[in-house]
């Protein structure tokens, strides 16, 4: 877009912020602000107090009506990687979470010096920086409504994007979004920060779902990655069947497995690597409530999981990971566990109504999981005995039947940017020219799908582990479209990235560094009256440092 027409545009949006500040009652539908952005992530929150703490106004247009994602619903044992290059209001989302738990008031169901200050590599509590990386949901969703309303941030909750007709574009330039409710949001920058891209996609900007070929950026860890088995994700060695009658082929094939060709080491597919809801659980009497049996409810759903415990598999419990109050951070462990593999694929580009059919499915699977677990009678009574003692922690996600609200979605849609981000920057086989913030995770991929080898066993494929020699920077052309697509538009999360980069990139930390980032790179380009692409990076790179982001590793 021509300066000249970018600085016409803001002028008219200028004239939009100011009439959206003594808007009057005939006209609610309208609203208006320096930057938009949309979703509840907490990139969006990162990213709305950066711009207001630059002086610009902004509203959040979030879909969530609890906001924080995934690190306020449940994801409380904190992905952490080296956590000397997450900075700026990251590290200060972790501050204050520190200054919660210094509160005695805090410690209802346990005294802070009962817990075990285990971390995922690191000490959960670091009284010398005065950090805390593990944290309850509900203590995480308040640090971040904190940060809303400490920085007066507009925040439009239960708000979806209109994603057939609610982007209004000007050139490349997008001018408002709308959402199903008719409300209409008009600003200068504008920042997808959802986990699908919704807004990325609807704005016509091209991405990619599934996993490239490794030919396509000359990477070894993308792709199909058949015959890869780089943690305990996967049957090994043992041989069991698929089938319902675990002799006879011809009985139908057991549910979860897929009976459609694997396909072939480093090609590509549209698999996506499997959801789960991650589980705050507890044991504590008087704040546990039982699990109850699902609605639709099939223990064949889970035969599999029988045979394994059969085969010997005695893993259930390696990740319970304890929180403060005596409540855990669930994932998924084992070769059958809370990852609904290969009953996701469709989640991204689908609709509204199907994301709640996925949902739900998942929802159920993973309730019936730990109902089959307490129990069937196949369930060993060691494992059975112990699983009786847990439930869902009943004063967390009160209002949604104590379950957590967001499904883990590891990954949907993926920008194709101005820099595709890989797994040779990941590596640090490759510098970066323009670092707006770091990773440091291990490239982690969960199984994208589970399938019947070819001597008639059930194996699972995808599940990667790569680990990192040293921090990475990520670079701006990775959050901004390419030049010919959309010219006021930043996807922090959603980005530009390879699928086995993204599985380093995907941490709630590292989205939250790029959030401020873009915030940044907004209100630098509001200021200046300039395009995107505009920007001289050695104008961003002062405003990065002075807000405490990290942009080179120092050992």
């Amino acid at each position: 877009m021509k300066k000249g027409l970018l600085i016409i545009n803001f002028f008219i949006i200028g004239l939009f912020v100011l009439s959206g500040q003594n808007q009057s009652k005939n006209n609610t539908n309208n609203y208006a602000a320096d930057v938009i952005i949309y979703g509840g992530t907490p990139a969006a929150i990162t990213a709305a107090v950066q711009v207001s703490k630059m002086g610009k106004s902004v509203i959040i247009v979030s879909p969530d009506k609890h906001l924080g994602g995934m690190s306020s619903s449940g994801l409380g044992f904190t992905d952490t990687g080296d956590k000397s290059v997450i900075g700026g209001l990251s590290r200060e989302f972790y501050q204050r979470i520190y200054k919660y738990y210094e509160n005695p008031e805090t410690w209802i169901f346990q005294k802070k010096n009962a817990y075990g200050n285990a971390g995922q590599g690191t000490p959960a509590i670091d009284g010398k920086h005065k950090t805390m990386w593990i944290f309850e949901p509900n203590i995480a969703e308040k640090v971040f409504e904190d940060f809303i309303k400490e920085n007066q941030i507009k925040v439009y909750r239960d708000e979806w994007l209109d994603r057939e007709k609610g982007v209004k574009k000007e050139n490349n330039y997008i001018v408002s979004i709308k959402t199903l409710s008719g409300k209409i949001y008009k600003g200068k920058i504008f920042i997808d920060a959802s986990y699908e891209g919704d807004l990325m996609a609807a704005s016509g900007i091209k991405y990619f779902v599934g996993r490239e070929s490794n030919k396509l950026y000359h990477e070894h860890h993308n792709g199909n990655q058949l015959g890869v088995f780089d943690h305990k994700h996967n049957f090994k060695h043992r041989k069991i069947s698929p089938y319902i009658n675990p002799k006879d082929p011809n009985s139908g094939i057991l549910p979860r497995i897929s009976n459609k060709d694997p396909g072939k080491k480093g090609e590509a597919d549209q698999r996506i690597q499997a959801y789960c809801f991650r589980m705050c659980l507890t044991k504590k009497e008087g704040n546990k409530v039982p699990f109850e049996k699902p609605e639709g409810y099939d223990p064949l759903q889970y035969e599999l999981l029988a045979r394994l415990y059969k085969h010997g598999w005695e893993e259930t419990f390696e990740k319970f990971d304890p929180i403060p109050n005596l409540k855990t951070d669930v994932n998924n462990h084992g070769p059958f566990s809370t990852d609904n593999i290969g009953m996701n694929y469709d989640y991204p580009e689908a609709s509204y109504e199907r994301r709640k059919e996925i949902i739900k499915e998942h929802q159920v699977y993973q309730k019936g999981l730990f109902y089959f677990i307490a129990t069937d009678p196949r369930i060993p009574k060691k494992v059975q005995k112990e699983m009786q003692q847990w439930g869902l922690a009943k004063d967390e996600f009160q209002d949604n039947g104590n379950w957590p609200y967001q499904l883990y979605i590891r990954e949907a849609r993926r920008m194709i940017g101005e820099y595709v981000m890989t797994e040779h920057e990941i590596l640090s086989k490759k510098t970066i020219a323009k670092p707006i913030g770091m990773g440091s995770y291990g490239m982690d991929s969960h199984n994208t799908q589970r399938y019947i080898t070819s001597n008639k066993h059930v194996q699972n494929e995808g599940d990667v582990g790569v680990s990192v020699s040293k921090p990475y920077a990520i670079d701006l052309g990775a959050i901004v479209p390419k030049k010919e697509e959309c010219s006021n538009l930043l996807v922090p999360v959603a980005l530009s990235s390879s699928h086995i980069a993204y599985g380093s990139i995907r941490m709630e930390p590292v989205f939250m560094i790029l959030g401020q980032s873009a915030g940044i790179v907004a209100v630098t380009a509001i200021e200046k009256g300039i395009d995107l692409y505009d920007i001289n990076y050695q104008d961003i790179k002062p405003l990065l440092i002075k807000s405490g982001q990290i942009l080179e590793y120092k050992k």
